[in-house]
């Protein structure tokens, strides 16, 4: 069966303000307005994920003075954090806030909307998704579910993650239980490892109780907030698996298709700002809550060998490639991403990667 025979629709009668509107999903209509209702895959309220979610549904209400009011469900409150996706396609929802790297179940190419495996950084993957054709990959992709795709925020960089023993070498990853999804999962089971898919609120308890043994999440301004330091000592750095942590906003089509051309703009815009926001927001409280992380919880800062590293980025190249060899839309996005990929990694070498070097040297600067 095609994975577009699995779109359900529900509609409703047209009102007389929307009577060129055949069907729709069932967002609430009183007066020439809409209430929209967002579900997300994050905690209420939580630092940087959930008040992103937030931060775009009132952009859009305001910038439509309430005519379009875009109502916010967080994990659990509509639906459980894992069925935004189903709740978006058969219009339960109208519209989801989540990494779409938790769809790899619909299709693996929805990894790279989110991050792959030693894949892009977050500017590289903006350039690819505005500038090199990613975006209308991923209307392409959305379209056989019936889902309206737009980034909304990005994390940066992420880190490696929490883990309750050292890792000196490949042989300490074998056996090990981590919560990690996407592409990044299948990496970990290449290497002998064991990956575990879990939504953010059920991650502590996991590793309080020794359900799983390691977790990533995303950087220290989340990582903190959620308590990792409580229940696991090492936090390892880089995080290969998300080199960008694109969010996206899944829009239902019949309710995108609904919207006149200027509430689409406002849509987009609204999600591009909120990509924006959000990126500079974690990359200014980073550094802040690690010193929190390291110097008043006792944190032990951990890089991953490069035996270690080696070994990761060779199932990576495997695992994303298998994701070409799918055909199809995939193919198209897989060959898509690797293209620019090599063009992105030739100049970050010469500009951002030269410039930090640079920036380190030993030179006196600023007293």
């Amino acid at each position: 069966m095609k994975r577009r025979d699995f779109v359900t629709t529900s509609a409703l009668g047209a009102t007389a303000a929307l009577a060129a509107v055949s069907s729709f999903p069932t967002p609430a209509l009183s007066q020439n307005k809409r209430v929209l209702r967002l579900v997300t895959t994050w905690p209420k309220g939580f630092p940087g994920l959930g008040t992103g979610a937030q931060r775009f549904a009132d952009r859009v209400t305001n910038a439509t003075n309430g005519r379009l009011t875009v109502k916010l469900f967080a994990a659990g409150e509509l639906v459980p954090p894992f069925e935004s996706f189903n709740a978006v396609m058969s219009g339960t929802a109208d519209m989801y806030h989540g990494a779409d790297y938790y769809w790899v179940g619909k299709s693996k190419a929805y990894a790279f909307f989110t991050g792959v495996p030693m894949g892009l950084m977050a500017d590289e993957q903006d350039a690819w998704i505005n500038n090199h054709g990613g975006q209308e990959l991923w209307d392409e992709l959305g379209s056989e579910f019936g889902i309206k795709h737009l980034p909304c925020g990005n994390t940066g960089v992420q880190m490696g993650g929490w883990f309750n023993k050292e890792i000196n070498s490949i042989d300490d990853m074998k056996g090990l239980k981590m919560r990690i999804p996407g592409l990044g999962g299948e990496v970990l089971n290449r290497i002998g490892a064991s990956a575990i898919s879990l939504p953010g609120g059920e991650i502590f308890a996991a590793l309080q109780s020794g359900t799983i043994d390691a977790t990533e999440w995303v950087g220290p301004y989340n990582d903190l907030a959620f308590g990792f330091y409580k229940v696991a000592k090492y936090y390892y750095w880089p995080g290969f698996h998300e080199p960008s942590a694109t969010l996206g906003v899944g829009i239902n089509k019949k309710v995108w298709d609904s919207l006149p051309k200027d509430d689409q703009h406002t849509f987009t815009n609204a999600a591009l700002a909120e990509n924006n926001f959000m990126y500079s927001e974690f990359n200014a409280r980073n550094t802040d809550a690690l010193n929190t992380l390291v110097n008043k919880h006792n944190v032990q800062l951990r890089r991953m060998p490069n035996e270690v590293l080696n070994e990761i980025g060779r199932a990576s190249g495997e695992v994303v490639g298998e994701v070409g060899d799918i055909g199809g839309t995939e193919g198209k996005i897989y060959r898509s991403f690797i293209d620019f990929r090599k063009k992105a990694m030739y100049w970050t070498k010469l500009s951002t990667t030269a410039f930090s070097e640079a920036r380190n040297l030993p030179f006196p600067y600023a007293k």
